[in-house]
C-alpha cells in the first residue's frame, strides 16, 4: 500500500506527467526536457529522480549524455494512468517541440560536419590548401551540406562535390546559390564506383568520408584513379575512438583509424610519398583528427579503369 500511495504521490504532479509522456516518446537527456517543459535544470533532475525511483524510466550513458527512457510497458500496474498521461490533451504544445527537436536531432549531415572542433579541422585544411597553387579541378569526396565545398570552389577552377544523399546535395547546391559560387557540378554517386573520367583532376579530397564507406581501400583507389599524373589526395580522418553512439547516430562504419593503415592503403592505391600531420592529442573532445596527403606518380598512369555501371543505378550528376 505505502508503494501504491507514493506512485500516486509521484504522478500526482503535472509537470511528471509530462515528462513521463515525453520520454515515452523518445529518448531524452535532461538539457532536451528542460528546453520541451520549460522548467529550472534543478527541478527536471527531481523529478527525473522521482520518476526513476518508481522504476518508471531508465536512464543511459551515451556520447557524454545521460538519456532517459520510459521503463514500463502495457504489463505494468500503473500503466493505466501513464496512458492517461500519454492520451491527454498537449495543453503545454510539448509534443510539437518534441518534433522539432527530433528533426533537428536527425540532421545527420549538419551533426556530422560539427563533429569535429572548428579549430581541428581548419587549422589542417590551411596547412593543406596552403601548398596548393590554383586554379585546380578538383573532387570533394563525401561532400555533405558543401561546407568545405564552397571554401574549395573560391579558389578552384571547378569543383566535383559527390555524395550519396540526395538531401545534403540539396542543402550544398543551395548554399553555392546563396554564395553566387557556379564552379561546382554536384553528383550523387557511391563513392566506390563514380563516373567519372580516369586521371583527369588536380586534386582529390576526402574530408571525414573514409569512416562513413564499407571499403577505404576501394574509396581510396578510386580516389587515386581520378587523379592526373603528379596529382594529389588529401585525406582528413579521425584518430582511433570509443564513441560508439556515432554509429546508430551518425551512421560511421568505422571508430576512427591508425594513420599508418591509411597511409599504406593510399601508397597501394599507387599514391607516393604520403605524409601525415597529426592534431594534437590533449584536446577534451575525443574526436581528433589527423591529416594525410599523397601524390600519384608523374611518371606512370594508374591502371584501373572506369568501373562499369548500368544506368538504371540511379547515379546522377547536376
Amino acid at each position: 500500500m505505502q508503494e501504491l500511495t507514493e506512485a500516486f504521490k509521484t504522478l500526482g504532479d503535472p509537470t511528471r506527467l509530462r515528462i513521463l509522456r515525453l520520454v515515452g516518446e523518445a529518448r531524452l537527456n535532461v538539457s532536451e526536457v528542460v528546453s520541451l517543459v520549460g522548467v529550472a535544470q534543478s527541478s527536471v533532475s527531481h523529478h527525473l529522480t522521482r520518476l526513476k525511483a518508481l522504476d518508471l524510466i531508465r536512464e543511459e550513458r551515451q556520447g557524454g549524455f545521460t538519456y532517459y527512457s520510459l521503463a514500463v510497458d502495457e504489463k505494468a500496474p500503473l500503466w493505466p494512468l501513464i496512458r492517461l498521461a500519454k492520451e491527454a490533451p498537449d495543453e503545454h504544445g510539448d509534443l510539437a517541440r518534441l518534433t522539432e527537436l527530433l528533426r533537428r536531432r536527425e540532421d545527420v549531415h549538419t551533426l556530422n560536419e560539427k563533429l569535429l572542433e572548428p579549430g581541428q579541422s581548419w587549422r589542417l585544411w590551411a596547412a593543406a590548401l596552403a601548398s596548393l597553387l590554383p586554379p585546380l579541378d578538383m573532387v570533394d569526396f563525401g561532400c555533405g551540406t558543401g561546407v568545405l565545398t564552397v571554401e574549395l570552389a573560391r579558389w578552384a577552377r571547378h569543383v566535383t562535390a559527390i555524395d550519396r544523399s540526395a538531401s545534403a546535395l540539396g542543402k550544398a547546391r543551395a548554399e553555392a546559390e546563396r554564395l553566387g559560387l557556379h564552379n561546382i557540378t554536384y553528383l550523387e554517386a557511391n563513392l566506390e564506383a563514380l563516373p567519372l573520367k580516369s586521371a583527369a583532376y588536380d586534386l582529390v579530397v576526402l574530408s571525414q568520408s573514409l569512416h562513413h564507406v564499407e571499403s577505404c581501400e576501394r574509396v581510396l583507389a578510386e580516389g587515386a584513379r581520378l587523379l592526373k599524373p603528379g596529382g594529389r589526395m588529401v585525406v582528413l580522418e579521425l584518430l582511433p575512438h570509443d564513441e560508439q553512439w556515432v554509429r546508430s547516430r551518425l551512421g560511421h562504419r568505422h571508430l576512427g583509424f591508425e594513420p599508418d593503415t591509411l597511409r599504406e592503403s593510399m601508397r597501394e592505391a599507387g599514391l607516393e610519398a604520403p605524409t601525415l600531420v597529426a592534431a594534437p592529442r590533449d584536446v577534451a573532445s575525443p574526436f581528433k583528427a589527423f591529416l594525410l596527403t599523397g601524390t600519384r606518380a608523374a611518371s606512370e598512369a594508374l591502371a584501373v579503369p572506369l568501373p562499369l555501371r548500368q544506368a538504371s543505378s540511379g547515379t546522377r550528376a547536376s
